[in-house]
């Protein structure tokens, strides 16, 4: 199996976990803010990940090196995924999700600058195709602006922020060492966050299950995310998200009664399109 269809894989676990952890957090988003949903999925996480390393006898591997990339990292994350937290309460999932697929123009504007990568004709093609098909879906105007839309729009940034960093340390730092540092690290950014008020809303029997999920969702997410990144190139790995759209689209249909229209299919066909293009240019390039 190639790398190429390895990191595939990981990106279809990586769907199912930002799917699952979209619904979980707007029913926890009835009792908790969005700080105070960080904070609690990243206690659920830095839980998980604290005890597999311990399990599997790496905590040797947890380093303080590259220490201030983890930083900006990390900030640069924890505020993307506060924003679309927020946005996933007040606008449709998957007018969200469409919007958070800018995300690939970021980093292909990106990561020539931070991960020196280079910008080949076929990703930016790729990507232009992609955000044609999000323009389609989502339909933007003037008197449908709002804050939602902004604040997944300010998500995309701040994701591809994170997205570029990450294929950053995977070069040399490893999964384990950098999901240590994702939780911990925002542990104290939520508790800052969620605190400055003196008023933390703790867990109810009804909302603990919901934040749970949000914990496991997001770490497993990020792992499989990871390690996509650590198998091929971000501009290829990252459109493949694409197929979020109608997964995240006919689960707001079910759960939420949020209409599926012609126009959400449509865009998600030339999505599916120009990630298929982008990984037949890949593949082509590679056995040339």
């Amino acid at each position: 199996m190639s790398d190429l269809t390895r990191a595939a894989f990981w990106m279809i676990g990586a769907i199912a976990s930002f799917s699952t952890m979209a619904v979980m957090g707007r029913e926890a988003s009835v009792s908790h803010d969005t700080f105070e949903i960080m904070l609690y999925r990243s206690i659920v996480g830095f839980g998980i990940v604290c005890f597999v390393l311990k399990l599997t006898g790496r905590m040797h591997q947890i380093s303080t090196d590259l220490f201030g990339q983890h930083v900006i990292r990390n900030i640069a994350h924890f505020t993307g995924q506060n924003l679309w937290f927020y946005a996933i309460t007040v606008i449709p999932l998957a007018q969200v999700v469409a919007l958070e697929f800018t995300t690939p123009l970021w980093v292909i504007v990106l990561a020539p600058l931070i991960i020196q990568e280079p910008l080949t004709r076929a990703r930016a093609t790729s990507a232009l195709l992609g955000f044609i098909g999000v323009l389609i879906v989502a339909r933007p105007s003037p008197d449908s602006i709002n804050t939602g839309i902004v604040m997944a729009a300010g998500a995309a940034i701040f994701f591809a922020l994170t997205l570029t960093f990450t294929k950053r340390l995977t070069r040399s730092q490893t999964i384990a060492n950098i999901l240590f540092w994702l939780t911990g690290m925002q542990i104290v950014l939520g508790l800052v966050a969620a605190g400055y008020d003196g008023d933390i809303t703790l867990p109810t029997a009804q909302t603990f299950p919901y934040l749970v999920l949000v914990g496991i969702c997001g770490l497993t997410a990020h792992f499989c995310l990871t390690t996509a990144l650590s198998l091929a190139p971000a501009s290829v790995v990252i459109p493949m998200d694409f197929a979020r759209l109608p997964a995240v689209a006919l689960l707001g249909m079910a759960l939420y009664g949020e209409m599926l229209d012609i126009w959400v299919l449509v865009g998600a066909v030339i999505i599916f399109g120009a990630n298929y293009y982008n990984v037949l240019a890949e593949n082509r390039a590679k056995h040339a």
